[in-house]
């Protein structure tokens, strides 16, 4: 049986958005954070590792009864390819096959999109991600097979999209659960 660990990437100051995306909350009160690591908790992930940053110590108390363990990266202002090697890091010394990586960024990604993504269980040869109306987007899964590929070109604010634009990546339509777009302004009440 395949192991899939949840990878939630949560460390960025957010300065578009003027406060860190880990703190963020809608409008009714919903926090971000705990609302994507529930994503991939529900979605089958074990175990959830939430990579944090700025505003970590705020953001911890968030994580409580969620099930899921946080990993600060103390260099998280690199960009976001500090957050996925922290991330990646900490799955290595895990038993799992592949990580769902996602973004704390993605309020209408939900557990659908998730179990779509691992609808045949991956294997650490996988490397699949789903798209929105063909563009591709979060959740990236990633093979172990792939790790070193992933974290040997990481820099800066590129994450896993230089590795993945030399791949071969299966994309997973899912344009029809969510829209797959990042948030980068505070939500307001209706």
């Amino acid at each position: 049986m395949a192991s899939v660990h949840g990878l939630l990437l949560a460390a960025g100051a957010g300065r578009r958005m003027g406060t860190p995306k880990a703190l963020v909350r809608d409008a009714d009160g919903t926090s971000w954070l705990r609302r994507a690591a529930g994503v991939l908790r529900d979605a089958g992930c074990e175990p959830v590792t939430v990579v944090l940053g700025a505003g970590a110590e705020d953001a911890l108390p968030l994580l409580e009864d969620t099930g899921a363990t946080a990993v600060v990266a103390a260099d998280w202002d690199r960009g976001m390819s500090a957050s996925l090697r922290a991330g990646l890091l900490a799955a290595e010394v895990t038993g799992a096959d592949a990580v769902v990586v996602t973004l704390v960024d993605l309020p209408d990604v939900g557990e659908d999109v998730v179990r779509r993504v691992l609808a045949d269980l991956p294997t650490p040869a996988t490397l699949r991600r789903a798209a929105y109306a063909g563009r591709p987007g979060h959740p990236v899964v990633l093979g172990r097979d792939h790790w070193a590929g992933v974290l040997d070109e990481t820099d800066g604010d590129r994450g896993a999209r230089g590795y993945l634009a030399t791949h071969d990546v299966a994309l997973v339509e899912c344009g029809d659960l969510a829209s797959g777009a990042d948030v980068d302004a505070r939500p307001t009440s209706p």
